[in-house]
């Protein structure tokens, strides 16, 4: 089963917010907060779709939603 994991990442002195995207393999991608994104879920999708689509998982079926402490999971339901 594939889990993508994603975390909001604040600004800092040098850099905008951001949203970071690991898989359980210590994969991750991290994208600038996208803010035309709707709700909080949206933008943290782009991100997991981002590293889905750097693994070559593609981002069909992708599900997910808060988990708590800032994060959301994602998972790849049936097709």
């Amino acid at each position: 089963m594939k889990a993508i994991k994603t975390k909001y990442l604040g600004p800092t002195n040098t850099r905008g917010s951001r949203i970071r995207a690991c898989a359980g393999d210590r994969q991750c991608v991290t994208i600038p907060y996208p803010y035309e994104a709707r709700q909080g879920e949206e933008a943290h999708k782009r991100a997991a779709v981002a590293l889905a689509k750097k693994m070559g998982w593609g981002s069909r079926g992708l599900r997910g939603g808060w988990i708590g402490g800032g994060e959301y999971a994602f998972v790849f339901c049936g097709r």
